[in-house]
């Protein structure tokens, strides 16, 4: 009877730790994948395995391009400045490179007793058991996981394996989705250089060429006594210099980064217009029903600043217009925000390459939220932006 009740109370802890190691397991999956940084992706999964295994040291090693070598090596357990002490970071030899070629977990309860153990440099700490899993994706090997020392054991379990073995599955997903927004994130700002070089090319840096061209011709001018003839084309370089000082202040306003989070949208507009003329210097008035944040959801609040900063930067780079008028109001079934200038005005035929892209992308925050967008000739000149959102 006694050894039933012993057999039963162990059966019941065992089941306890299992299902502790499982709510771990499912703590530490979400935990890896809710971050798209890499770098951070990489040491929650190390935090993540020698939480999950009780491990007093965990690694994940990332291969290079070869596949033969350690180009990264994330650490738990050693302080930064034990770290130092020993140096060099493992490269892949010995036991570490069996994990890495091989690709097959390895569990071990004396390091030092296996045939491909190379041994520690100096200032390293005393490791005894040890677990090397792989982490794969599509059949690509894009890291290893490496345990040492049990806390609370001489050795891993069998247990600890297909623990570290399901969260290697889920540290492959994370890492593929930390690896593809990196990269998105590269073409993103390589797009966005080469939007700017144009835009730069075709309208600052061909402004400014013609000013050169413009105060050469004073200089011949002046050389031949033509002074009233030179003041009078100097003034027009003054001019056009002036106007490409406000192409140049629209540009920064463009490239400007501003955090809204769809918390409160007068204000942020508020702050955006403020922004907007002491970089153009063009006039701006502003015109807001107070119940309108009410009256809009988080999303919908984030799209019509968005639309706003976006139709706010085409003002400023090519209507050449002095006055802005944005106004939000709201009407019986939705909210409309407008944006009106007093610029050279808007002809689809002209503009659709310049602001093509921006234009695409007010319709599309627009419709995403079931908005409607409209742009087109103000009354008495001008560009009008209108944008309805629905309540």
């Amino acid at each position: 009877m006694a050894d039933q009740i012993v057999k039963g109370e162990g059966e019941a802890l065992r089941a306890e730790e299992m299902a502790r190691q499982l709510w771990a397991l499912r703590e530490a999956a979400l935990a890896v994948a809710g971050d798209l940084s890499l770098a951070d992706t990489l040491r929650r999964i190390v935090m993540a395995a020698g939480q999950l295994a009780n491990a007093r040291y965990a690694a994940l090693g990332v291969p290079d391009e070869t596949g033969e070598y350690l180009a990264e090596f994330v650490t738990m357990g050693m302080t930064p400045e034990a770290e130092a002490r020993v140096g060099h970071r493992p490269r892949g030899h010995g036991i570490l490179g069996i994990i890495l070629r091989e690709g097959q977990s390895l569990r071990l309860k004396e390091l030092r007793n296996h045939p491909r153990s190379v041994g520690f440099p100096p200032n390293h700490p005393p490791m005894k058991s040890f677990l090397g899993v792989p982490i794969t994706r599509k059949g690509a090997r894009l890291g290893n996981l490496y345990l040492t020392d049990k806390r609370d054991a001489d050795e891993f379990s069998a247990d600890d394996q297909h623990l570290i073995e399901m969260l290697a599955v889920h540290a492959g997903a994370a890492i593929e989705n930390a690896r593809l927004y990196s990269r998105v994130q590269h073409l993103s700002v390589v797009e966005e250089r080469q939007r700017i070089g144009m835009d730069l090319h075709d309208g600052v840096i061909q402004s400014i060429y013609a000013v050169g061209l413009m105060l050469e011709f004073v200089r011949a001018q002046l050389d031949d006594g033509e002074v009233a003839s030179a003041q009078e084309r100097l003034g027009g370089a003054v001019e056009a210099l002036n106007a490409t000082i406000r192409d140049i202040r629209a540009y920064i306003l463009d490239l400007r980064p501003r955090r809204f989070e769809g918390d409160n949208l007068v204000v942020g507009l508020e702050r955006l217009l403020t922004e907007f003329k002491a970089n153009t210097l063009i006039s701006v008035t502003f015109a807001a029903d107070s119940e309108v944040d009410a009256d809009l959801r988080p999303e919908a609040r984030l799209a019509l600043f968005h639309i706003a900063q976006e139709a706010l930067s085409n003002a400023a780079k090519h209507s050449r217009a002095v006055q802005v008028m944005v106004t939000l109001k709201t009407q019986p079934d939705g909210v409309a925000l407008t944006v009106r200038d007093n610029g050279r005005g808007f002809v689809l035929s002209r503009e659709q390459q310049r602001v093509g892209h921006g234009l695409m992308n007010m319709r599309d925050r627009a419709q995403a939220l079931h908005g409607e967008l409209t742009v087109g000739p103000a009354e008495g000149g001008g560009t009008e932006v209108r944008v309805f959102m629905p309540k």
